[in-house]
């Protein structure tokens, strides 16, 4: 508390009294700063720099290509061990029932037998996921302003792609040991740090360690949490989402399912590169003692709220208007 007054500029020494008001008054600080319109339009203008919905699509796509064969391949190693199958894992993850289930079982056939890969599959294996390892290599490259490597980083695409498959196994650990609870709340936060060193550790290998890690951490942490709430929501949303698409289109819905889970994810990861972007300009601006003076923000906010009001008072009067129209001068018949 004594290190938050010395910041904020206040001395230390205060009656235990005020402890809850500078508390209060240092949180509201804190998010109007960091909500303030001009921080916000930022973060959007980056997002629309990013082409965020079309990349989080692109990445979506280029997810599911890559890790549903090696889901299976996986889910074969596991099966062969006494595992259990990849549609069973899948099932007791989102707790599935009725034509979702079956959509799943049907799309993930019994995978013991994907424990070996032809030549066509083991070449179609490595495409599938080089290229979803070079569209997120574009995302950090675009993101952080970097000249594209594409093909002569296939190397560190490589040990990405194995950090990915360590970081899968992981979370499917994790999940199954804490999933049971409530919202798969407890799963969603043993999860979040392996997210945070994942994502870390895969924007080094893209960017071939061009981005320094003060840099990524922004990003990271605010990913890391933004896919934390998303898995608990998707634990709750998810059934219905499988069960709707599978009374409509069948197996077929499943896949439906699994790409538009799969595009809020890739979603929050582009928008957390937008924010976690502008969070680290801010912070290096705040490290030069830039910090915009307390009476601009508060400035922002009222001319946001103030224009928000005027907007509001111009709708209702326009309302109120209509509607005496339609009482002086009612419609014929």
């Amino acid at each position: 508390m004594a290190l938050v007054s010395l910041v904020h500029g206040r001395s230390p020494l205060r009656p235990e009294g005020h402890t809850s008001r500078v508390n209060r008054h240092t949180i509201v600080r804190s998010v109007t700063f960091w909500l303030r319109p001009a921080f916000a339009l930022r973060v959007y203008s980056r997002f629309q720099r990013l082409v965020g919905f079309d990349r989080s699509m692109a990445l979506a796509s280029a997810a599911l290509t890559a890790l549903v064969p090696l889901a299976l391949l996986g889910g074969g190693l596991a099966a062969r061990f006494g595992g259990k199958d990849i549609a069973e894992r899948v099932i007791d993850r989102y707790g599935l029932t009725g034509e979702g289930a079956e959509a799943v079982r049907r799309l993930l056939p019994e995978s013991s037998e994907w424990t070996t890969l032809g030549v066509f599959g083991g070449a179609f294996l490595l495409i599938s996921t080089l290229s979803f390892a070079r569209v997120a290599q574009r995302l950090f490259e675009q993101g952080w302003n970097l000249p594209p490597l594409s093909v002569r980083n296939t190397v560190n695409g490589l040990k990405w792609i194995l950090l990915l498959a360590a970081y899968v196994v992981l979370s499917g650990l994790a999940h199954a040991a804490f999933g049971r609870r409530p919202l798969g709340l407890a799963a969603a936060l043993v999860e979040a740090p392996l997210t945070f060193a994942f994502l870390l550790c895969g924007g080094r290998l893209l960017s071939a360690g061009r981005i320094p890690r003060r840099d990524l951490m922004p990003f990271a942490a605010v990913c890391a949490l933004a896919l934390a709430g998303y898995s608990v929501a998707m634990t709750v949303y998810l059934p219905h989402l499988f069960d709707s698409y599978a009374n409509r289109y069948g197996a077929v819905g499943a896949v439906f399912a699994m790409l538009s889970a799969l595009f809020g994810a890739m979603l929050a990861v582009v928008a957390s590169a937008a924010v976690g972007n502008e969070v680290r300009t801010e912070i290096t601006r705040i490290g030069r003692g830039e910090r915009p003076p307390d009476n601009e923000v508060r400035d922002q906010w009222a001319a946001v709220l103030q224009q928000a009001r005027s907007r509001w008072q111009t709708t209702r009067g326009r309302t109120g208007l209509l509607r005496r129209n339609r009482e002086t001068n009612p419609p014929p018949g």
